[in-house]
């Protein structure tokens, strides 16, 4: 495995975040296409900013993400006419936004902000929540403010297509040849 890859998994297991300067969080609006996406920033300003590829293959974003961007010469590129202003950096996850929220880094025009999950997601971290949302589907007071899982419109699931009758019928015929 590759060095960048590791270092983007051992940012996103540490909880604690430290801005730097130059760095600000931000809340993504939409998704441009092209690894461009369109964020809003504490004052209520809206910029594009570049989701770097090495993003692309472990985490993804969604409209009401938040993440933190490198905005150090965002200035300097909005009066030479550029249209992206800033780098995404890191992309911040329900437990870091939820620990940010209580520091006084976190923005104020971000507090009244309530989006279904304030967070990206990585490909291996959805079994959690899966399992924990069969086994409390009963009992809402312990899902610890996690959002609904949502089904996957995308992809289509052979066993409800079928009826039992037709894989009853297929499987009897193949094991009788």
């Amino acid at each position: 495995m590759k060095g960048g890859r590791k270092n983007l998994k051992r940012a996103v297991e540490e909880q604690s975040l430290t801005l730097s300067d130059g760095h600000s969080i931000m809340q993504v609006l939409s998704l441009r296409g092209s690894n461009l996406i369109e964020v809003m920033d504490a004052k209520g300003e809206k910029y594009l900013a570049l989701f770097p590829a090495k993003f692309s293959k472990s985490m993804w974003i969604k409209q009401g993400s938040f993440v933190v961007v490198d905005a150090s010469e965002k200035d300097k590129v909005i009066e030479s006419g550029g249209k992206v202003a800033c780098i995404v950096s890191q992309v911040l996850f329900f437990e870091q936004v939820r620990a940010l929220r209580k520091s006084p880094e976190w923005p104020e025009i971000f507090k009244s902000t309530v989006s279904e999950e304030p967070c990206g997601s990585l490909k291996g971290h959805t079994s959690k929540q899966e399992g924990n949302a069969n086994d409390n589907e009963d009992d809402s007071s312990d899902d610890d403010g996690l959002p609904p899982l949502e089904a996957n419109m995308n992809r289509m699931r052979p066993a409800e297509w079928q009826s039992e009758e037709e894989s009853d019928s297929d499987t009897d015929s193949g094991t009788d040849s």
